[in-house]
C-alpha cells in the first residue's frame, strides 16, 4: 500500500489506556509520520490536550462545533492519509460499525477514504460481549484492521483479553498492515538546501533568491523511506521535517565546512543549495555608510561540489543547476562532468521561475549522457524521482 502522504489522524477514545498512545506518537513519528491527535471530549479526563500537543507539535481539535467556516471534520478528512484510533472504546466501535457520527472524530472517520486502524482496549466482560465482537467483524469486513488486544491485569483486579496492546505490537502491525518499505533503511543521505548570505557589513549581504524548498522536499522524501537525513539549511525558514538532523548556515565557508565534516559518511549527497560564487574580500564589523559604499572587492569562493568530489569513493552525487540562457543543457552537462556528479537537475529560472514556488520544471541529466526533460510538477515528485535514480545508482 502506497499512502498518499505521511499525514497521519491519530484518535484517542476514552479509556484509561490512553495515556499509552503519547508513547505510539512517538513510535509514529519515528516511522516519518505527521501525526495530528483528535482526542474525543471524554478521553480528555485521562490526558488533556496539552500533552498531546506538546508532543505531536499541532493544535488539538476535540469539539466539530469550533471553526465551523472551516468544516473541519471534512478538512481533516482529507489531509488524512491514514487514521489510527488507540484505544478504541466499545463504544466507539459500535458506532464506527453503524455509520454513527456525533463528534469530531467519528465525523472524520466518516468522511475519509483513508485506511483505518482500531486498537480496542476494554475490560474483557466488554470485549467478549456478542455485540462487540459482531459489530468487530462488521468493521473488518470494510477493509479496516482491528488489532487484538493482549491478555493481562486491567483496572481493578479484573485480568483477561482486552488489554491495550503492547506499542511494539501496534507498530509490528500497522507497518505489515500498511505493507510499508523502508528502501532506504540504513542509507546516510546529505542534503544541502537554501542559499548562502555572504556579509558586507552587519546589515548587507550578497546573496540569492533560493527558498530551499526543494532540499526539504528532498529530506521528507529520504525519510519517509527510512533514510538517515543531515540536512544543512542555508537560511531557510521552513519547519524542519521530522526525523533529520538539521544543521543551520550562513555562509559559502560555514556550509562547505559542514559537507565536508559529514561526506565521509555519507551515501547519498544532494548539493541543491545556491552557493554564492563570490565574497567580499573583506566583511566591516560596523555597517558601512552610504557616503563609503562605492564599491565591494569580491574573492571567489571555494567550488564546494568541485571540491568534496575529489574526496569521493563511492558516494552519489546529485547537483543541481539554475541557467537563464544560451545552450542550457550543454552548459549542465559541462558542469556534470567537471564536477564528477552522478546525476544532475538543471532548472531553467528564466525571469525567477522556481524560486519560492511549489513547482518545478527542468532535466534531468544522468553522468552516462542520458538527459530527460522532467515536465512542471510539484517538489516532492521531483524529490521521489531523484532519489530513485541515486539509489539505482547506488545499487
Amino acid at each position: 500500500m502506497i499512502l498518499a502522504s505521511r499525514e497521519v489522524i491519530l484518535g484517542i477514545s476514552a479509556g484509561i489506556s490512553a495515556y499509552k498512545s503519547a508513547d505510539l506518537l512517538r513510535r509514529l513519528q519515528e516511522l516519518n509520520f505527521d501525526v495530528t491527535v483528535i482526542p474525543t471530549q471524554s478521553s480528555l479526563n485521562f490526558v488533556g490536550s496539552a500533552t498531546w500537543e506538546a508532543l505531536s507539535g499541532h493544535p488539538v481539535q476535540t469539539n466539530l462545533w469550533n471553526n465551523v467556516y472551516d468544516v473541519p471534520h471534512i478538512k481533516l478528512a482529507k489531509k488524512a492519509s491514514l487514521i489510527i484510533i488507540a484505544p478504541t472504546t466499545a463504544d466507539l466501535l459500535a458506532k464506527i460499525a453503524n455509520g454513527l457520527a456525533d463528534d469530531l472524530l467519528t465525523n472524520v472517520v466518516l468522511a475519509a477514504n483513508a485506511p483505518l486502524i482500531l486498537v480496542p482496549a476494554m475490560h474483557p466482560e466488554m470485549w467478549a460481549n456478542a455485540a462487540t465482537q459482531e459489530n468487530v467483524a462488521k468493521i473488518r469486513s470494510r477493509g479496516a484492521l482491528v488489532i487484538e488486544p493482549d491478555e493481562g491485569r486491567m483496572t481493578g483486579l479484573d485480568y483477561g483479553v482486552g488489554r491495550y496492546p503492547t506499542v511494539e505490537k501496534i507498530v509490528s502491525q500497522v507497518t505489515k498492515y500498511l505493507e510499508i518499505s523502508l528502501p532506504l533503511a540504513g542509507v546516510k543521505v546529505l542534503i544541502t538546501a537554501g542559499g548562502t548570505r555572504e556579509a558586507i557589513d552587519p546589515v548587507r549581504y550578497i546573496g540569492n533568491r533560493s527558498s530551499g524548498k526543494q532540499g526539504f522536499a528532498i529530506a521528507k522524501a529520504a525519510l519517509a523511506q527510512g533514510a538517515e537525513v543531515t540536512l544543512v539549511a542555508a537560511n531557510v525558514n521552513l519547519p524542519t521535517p521530522i526525523g533529520a538532523i538539521r544543521i543551520d548556515v550562513e555562509s559559502a565557508l560555514e556550509l562547505h565546512r559542514e559537507v565536508i565534516k559529514h561526506f565521509n559518511v555519507t551515501n547519498l549527497l544532494f548539493m541543491s543549495a545556491a552557493v554564492a560564487d563570490v565574497r567580499p574580500d573583506k566583511s566591516s564589523d560596523q555597517k558601512i555608510k552610504k557616503s563609503n559604499l562605492q564599491a565591494i572587492n569580491l574573492r571567489a569562493n571555494i567550488d564546494i561540489l568541485a571540491d568534496v568530489s575529489e574526496s569521493k569513493k563511492k558516494q552519489i552525487i546529485v547537483a543541481f543547476a539554475a541557467e537563464t540562457s544560451g545552450d542550457m543543457l550543454e552548459e549542465a552537462k559541462r558542469k556534470l562532468v567537471t564536477k564528477k556528479a552522478d546525476l544532475l537537475y538543471l532548472n531553467d529560472v528564466t525571469d525567477g521561475a522556481v524560486f519560492g514556488s511549489e513547482q518545478t520544471s527542468g532535466w534531468i541529466l544522468d553522468s552516462s549522457g542520458q538527459s530527460d526533460a522532467f515536465d512542471l510538477s510539484n517538489k516532492d515528485t521531483l524529490a521521489f524521482e531523484l532519489l530513485k535514480r541515486a539509489m539505482d545508482k547506488l545499487g
